[in-house]
């Protein structure tokens, strides 16, 4: 039986927490009851709401940073466990109810296909809308596609799966945040990637860390690392 983990990065989700697992655990029952071994592994990330205390109170399995490492930290503490524990697959969800379980399974029958990695997209059969976001993640792209050759469509989605040969990297290595330059390095070197349309909801509660300015700077920073850095980058 395939051993599967969920790895929940949670900053200041406290509503959203409970309407989140109570979704994914009713998915997991009706889709892998009996199939395969799940287990969620909520990080909490610095969280300065009652995040960590719904997490303690409901039973669930929580990883407590004291301060905020932001989504690399948190998602590499996620990964480091998972991987000492054995698991043949990790997947990158938010807790924010924008991820929907519903894809899980095709992911994983992506995975089986003989991938590395499987993001969840919401580019590969739909257009990209036309915005400012939305250009930052053409531009994104468009570099992946200059510096590999591999066009990823949706490279900034947080929904991702990954096997167990990518678990090792982001659990041993260091620099190995979960976001489009890492995706990046790793088809240099050879990881195999693939990508199935997926859709995304709005937030269930709270609201996202990425304001306009952020994302200007977040886009400047991808494309400096995929472009530049990337090139002195060794293994």
């Amino acid at each position: 039986m395939e051993k599967i983990s969920v790895v929940v990065s949670c900053y200041n989700e406290e509503k959203a927490l409970p309407l989140f697992y109570e979704e994914i655990e009713r998915v997991i029952k009706q889709d892998f009851d009996g199939i395969a071994d799940f287990e969620y592994i909520f990080v909490n990330d610095g969280s300065k709401d009652k995040t960590y205390y719904i997490c303690v109170k409901k039973g669930y399995k929580v990883i407590d940073l004291p301060i905020n490492l932001g989504l690399a930290g948190g998602f590499q503490a996620g990964v480091k466990y998972a991987y000492r524990k054995g698991y043949d697959y990790v997947i990158q969800f938010d807790a924010d109810g924008q991820h929907l379980p519903e894809y899980i399974e095709p992911m994983i029958e992506e995975i089986e296909k003989g991938y590395d990695i499987v993001i969840g997209s919401r580019f590969v059969e739909k257009k990209k809308p036309f915005s400012a976001r939305m250009m930052g993640s053409r531009m994104i792209s468009l570099a992946i596609k200059i510096t590999t050759g591999k066009r990823i469509n949706d490279p900034t989605s947080g929904m991702r799966l990954y096997d167990r040969k990518c678990m090792r990297e982001y659990a041993q290595e260091v620099n190995y945040g979960p976001e489009p330059d890492t995706i990046s390095y790793l088809i240099k070197n050879g990881a195999k990637i693939s990508e199935i349309q997926v859709d995304m909801e709005e937030r269930i509660a709270g609201t996202s860390y990425l304001n306009f300015a952020k994302s200007i700077s977040y886009m400047f920073r991808m494309l400096m690392s995929i472009m530049v850095i990337q090139l002195f980058r060794k293994r």
